[in-house]
């Protein structure tokens, strides 16, 4: 699982096999927890399987190959590659989570995240906002001062923007609690965990003796992940039992992102669903799971169509540029800004410059480039000269997001009838602009405009 210090930002999520469920009927509290009814034969009183023993249903590959999991003489198999992780359909609120693992390498690693969003933090980790459940099998590692920083005895940690309070004080401060045992198994041997998740309270048993957890989480409702982090690992039994949810109901900021209906659109490996223009084609490439555009071919389509939607999209600029060229700064009316001479404003910049194209069509692109203003805004309807001007000035980003060249942003677009919502790097850049005449469906383009780009964790979620 991944060793990272622990107090901020998102990382993932990984689950197994439990035991010790059974009622053929759901519990009255999991409607209320999560929305919908679990499935699953029972495997102990008042509690049912979350893995089939045959395939993956009821999971989501969030970021893995379609052989990263598979299942295996009635087990879960992870080969550990690419780095990313799997997730429930569905969220769970207050549960026992009971599963048995083995690794196969002598140092290996893997995890299980609860309370987990359902998509990654950014393309930078790969992982989400979740508290983690160590699965690891590593010698001890301590800091210069001879400070234990973490085990694979079953560590507890926050990662990616989850809070936790360690139940025991770290040596080094961070938000994470060691084991008070070591009980953990080595290679080859079976391991039994039993994860209480319980009105933000966090306990680990490892083959019966309580080792770790944690209190005051948040959030506190989510997605079960199991991790790959580069070792094979089984799963298998694993089980849950839900619990009672909280009374009165949870506040939103303890309730990770809604993912249903959430998927991928890149598989991590091809352009499969995808295609560029005719004849422009071998210009878009995968590398370690992101979708790299040399600069001289044409725009990437979507083969589906799409009406309202949610999308999400990690993008990042390479060092390469298209020179250095003098570009506006734009008032917030989405008029260029002047001097006293009435002169344009403007400012040197490496230029850069793509975007998502939303329901087919050009004009109602959502811009990212290197301009002053920064990314998000919608040109076509700005420099329209024919739209009103307040649909002109919601066209204009609010503020300039953008993240150094090299690092990875997170763009989120929600699109709603013809309103157009996008948030850069948490910040609001367009908020409920009217895009006057937008198609009501089309596909969602990620444009060519002759500088390498690259893009990552691209994930939609129809909205009808």
């Amino acid at each position: 699982m991944r060793i990272c210090t622990l107090s901020s930002v998102i990382v993932l999520a990984s689950l197994a096999f439990l035991i010790g469920c059974a009622s053929p009927q759901p519990p009255a509290t999991a409607a209320r927890v999560a929305g919908i009814a679990p499935r699953g034969e029972q495997c102990g009183p008042d509690c049912y399987r979350i893995f089939n023993g045959k395939d993956l249903s009821g999971w989501v590959s969030v970021n893995c190959f379609s052989d990263t999991f598979v299942a295996r003489d009635g087990m879960l198999f992870c080969t550990g590659n690419p780095t990313g992780f799997i997730r429930t359909d569905r969220m769970y609120e207050n549960y026992v989570l009971d599963f048995d693992w083995k690794h196969e390498a002598k140092e290996g690693n893997a995890g299980l995240f609860v309370w987990s969003d359902p998509v990654p933090s950014s393309a930078q980790n790969m992982f989400p906002r979740a508290i983690e459940v160590q699965i690891m099998l590593t010698p001890d590692v301590k800091d210069k001062e001879g400070r234990l920083l973490y085990t694979g005895q079953g560590d507890v940690f926050s990662i990616w923007g989850s809070k936790m309070t360690p139940l025991r004080p770290h040596p080094a401060g961070w938000e994470r609690t060691l084991p008070s045992e070591r009980v953990t198994k080595g290679a080859g041997e079976w391991n039994h965990y039993k994860v209480t998740c319980n009105q933000g309270n966090i306990t680990v048993e490892i083959n019966g003796h309580e080792v770790s957890g944690a209190k005051d989480v948040s959030p506190r409702t989510g997605y079960i992940c199991l991790e790959s982090e580069g070792s094979p690992i089984w799963f298998k039994d694993i089980c849950v039992k839900e619990l009672p949810a909280a009374v009165p109901a949870l506040a939103a900021k303890d309730v990770v992102m809604e993912g249903t209906g959430m998927r991928r659109l890149f598989n991590g490996q091809t352009l499969a669903g995808w295609h560029e223009e005719s004849g422009e084609e071998g210009h878009w490439t995968f590398d370690d799971g992101a979708a790299k555009f040399d600069g001289r071919g044409d725009s990437l389509w979507t083969a589906e169509e799409f009406a309202d939607f949610e999308l999400v999209a990690d993008w990042r600029w390479t060092k390469e540029h298209q020179g250095k060229i003098k570009r506006p700064m734009f008032a917030a009316d989405g008029t260029e800004e002047r001097d006293a001479a009435g002169n344009v404003k403007e400012f040197e910049v490496e230029e850069r410059d793509s975007g998502i194209y939303l329901r087919g069509n050009s004009k109602s692109q959502v811009n990212i480039w290197g301009w002053p203003c920064g990314s998000g805004e919608v040109w076509g309807y700005r420099t329209d000269p024919s739209m009103p001007a307040a649909v002109r000035a919601a066209c204009t980003p609010k503020v300039r997001a953008d993240k150094p060249i090299g690092e990875w942003n997170r763009m989120v677009i929600r699109m709603v009838g013809d309103r157009l919502t996008v948030d850069l790097n948490g910040q609001r850049v367009i908020d409920n602009a009217q895009l006057p005449g937008v198609p009501a469906k089309g596909a969602i383009a990620l444009q060519s405009h002759g500088c390498p780009i690259e893009f990552e964790n691209v994930f939609i979620r129809p909205l009808k």
